[in-house]
């Protein structure tokens, strides 16, 4: 193999910056839906694979969200509150993909 056909250059850096961002965004889409399907259901059912995959999304999307929490507390009172956590997430996520990926891109 010679130095040129294993080069990498600005353009397949920002394509693998933008594709993490594309994965983190999915993943907090992700948490969300889980989050749903709790709070109506009551609880994730016992099959191993599942729970893998929940526990993945969960602890991916964590920091993110909790970070945020911290900053943004839910509005409303008792189990009525609204979460804005994943959508402030979800914004910052896009806006921040968008400068990234746009200078590396030069």
């Amino acid at each position: 193999m010679t130095a040129a056909a294993v080069s990498v250059d600005r353009n397949d850096v920002a394509q693998y910056v933008d594709s993490f961002f594309l994965v983190l965004i999915i993943l907090v889409i992700a948490a969300v839906a889980i989050s749903w399907y709790q709070n109506v259901r009551g609880s994730i059912p016992h099959n191993r694979p599942l729970r893998a995959v929940t526990g993945f999304v969960e602890e991916t999307t964590a920091p993110l969200l909790n970070g945020l929490r911290r900053v943004v507390p839910p509005i409303g009172a008792g189990g009525m509150s609204i979460d804005l956590s994943p959508m402030i997430c979800l914004m910052l996520l896009f806006v921040l993909r968008a400068v990234v990926v746009g200078l590396i891109n030069g």
